[in-house]
């Protein structure tokens, strides 16, 4: 292949090979890093994307020539820890990515960087707690203590220490924890009991809860429920999960990542070989169960059925309607909506789902949808971290423009941290929003379903 720029044919991803030695050495990525670095800097298009481009660009233009070999190596490293793997530039921008001769994969490069420096153990501990959704999930659903705690996460006292302690900027929006968890609260299984089966959809899911809705917002999981439940779609919460593992993936510290991986896959392997659609509500969770696990394992067959049963939730719901089988006797307005396009969402490649799903909704009630794609900034704990929240306010800044001009009833995110960090942004902007919705929550009003 010649070196010419860009692709015809689709972008391909190769296999993570993470436990070789040759991954894990420094100077080898270092290597690496300057050559991906200074085709990045003749290129040049991503610069929009997230701060990891214009840092590195900044430190190429500051060289006495201009040029990546410039560039002091140690100083890689703030490029590599401005990236929240969002994937947008391999999926999106980036023309000289596989099947290219140049195979730049930026992502997981900087995801073999970010394991390295875990593995030196230069990650503080305040990243590697804000990393252990499970640890700090568990106090949810424990009277009096998740009252207690949500209070006094709520003073300025507390933020202070949370700065100091945590590197938690003191503004950042963060999640309360929940009253009554998800897997708590709801029965294991639906009351349908003969699925009915399309051609593209299997008629029961599998939800796998994720800790955000299990610990955080589990409203969003029994509105999940709810519409499944009114689609006649049997449904059952997977008996046991762990952590998907992206917030670890993120800090590069991929033996937790395996960790996880040994918990969730023997589970879920059972539902997809029972011939169920595995269904997460949170895109980041659902993207790393079909992709970057079949990356890091692609020897295991548990994981390659695990990746194949795994739907985002509207992905599933409009394959339904092209079954023939969703129903779509919508009976309440949902008004003006401005509806965010999560980056872990995009880079699924399964097209505009959720904005297919309103589109359906808006042909029977009253719905004015705006559509944004965009990356909201927030990535995770890139967001509420003390070094890098302005950052992200900065980077979601378009993204609160544009969802706050049309002056909506309601906006909405698939991905719920993203709508909380939109919201913070288009308050703080003096155009706040009447509503945070997340779309499963409008899809269960449409219905009229209480």
């Amino acid at each position: 292949m010649s070196n010419r720029e860009g692709n015809l044919e689709a972008p391909t991803r190769h296999p993570i090979d993470w436990k070789s030695p040759a991954f894990r050495d420094e100077a080898e990525c270092f290597n690496e890093l300057e050559r991906v670095f200074d085709i990045c800097h003749g290129c040049r298009r991503c610069v929009s994307l997230c701060q990891s481009f214009p840092t590195l660009f900044d430190l190429v233009d500051a060289t006495d020539d201009g040029e990546v070999h410039g560039v002091k190596k140690e100083a890689y490293w703030s490029v590599v820890d401005q990236c929240y793997l969002c994937d947008l530039c391999y999926m999106t921008k980036c023309p000289y990515v596989p099947p290219h001769a140049w195979n730049v994969d930026f992502p997981h490069l900087m995801l073999r960087a970010k394991s390295i420096k875990f593995r030196q153990g230069r990650v503080k501990a305040g990243e590697r707690f804000l990393s252990s959704t499970d640890v700090h999930g568990s106090f949810a659903g424990i009277p009096i203590v998740v009252q207690t705690v949500n209070a006094i996460n709520r003073t300025r006292f507390a933020r202070r220490q949370m700065d100091t302690m945590l590197g938690v900027h003191p503004d950042a929006w963060m999640p309360e924890l929940a009253a009554h968890r998800l897997r708590w609260s709801e029965p294991k299984r639906g009351r349908v009991t003969e699925p009915k089966h399309g051609e593209r959809t299997p008629g029961k899911v599998a939800v796998f809860a994720t800790c955000y809705v299990n610990y955080n917002e589990p409203g969003i999981g029994h509105d999940l429920l709810k519409v499944l439940e009114h689609n006649a779609i049997a449904y059952e919460i997977v008996r046991k999960e762990a952590c998907c593992g992206m917030p670890k993936l993120e800090l590069g510290d991929l033996d937790t990542v395996e960790k996880h991986k040994n918990a969730n896959i023997p589970v879920l392997a059972r539902y997809a070989k029972e011939g169920y659609a595995i269904v997460s509500p949170v895109p980041s969770c659902t993207l790393m169960f079909k992709q970057e696990l079949p990356l890091m394992f692609p020897g295991e067959p548990d994981v390659l059925a695990v990746r194949d049963a795994m739907w985002d939730p509207f992905e599933y719901l409009v394959a339904r309607h092209k079954d023939g089988l969703l129903n779509l006797e919508f009976k309440r307005d949902l008004g003006k909506v401005s509806y965010h396009v999560p980056c872990h969402g995009r880079v699924q490649n399964v097209g505009r789902k959720t904005e297919e799903m309103f589109k359906l909704i808006g042909q029977r009630v009253q719905l004015q949808l705006t559509t944004v794609e965009r990356c909201s900034g927030h990535a995770g704990t890139y967001g509420v971290k003390t070094p890098t929240h302005p950052l992200a306010m900065k980077i979601g800044r378009p993204v609160f423009k544009a969802m706050a001009q049309p002056e909506p009833d309601v906006i909405a995110s698939d991905c719920a941290l993203a709508g909380h960090h939109i919201a913070q942004g288009i308050a703080q902007a003096g155009t706040p929003a009447k509503a945070l919705k997340h779309p499963l929550s409008l899809v269960r009003e449409a219905y009229g379903l209480e």
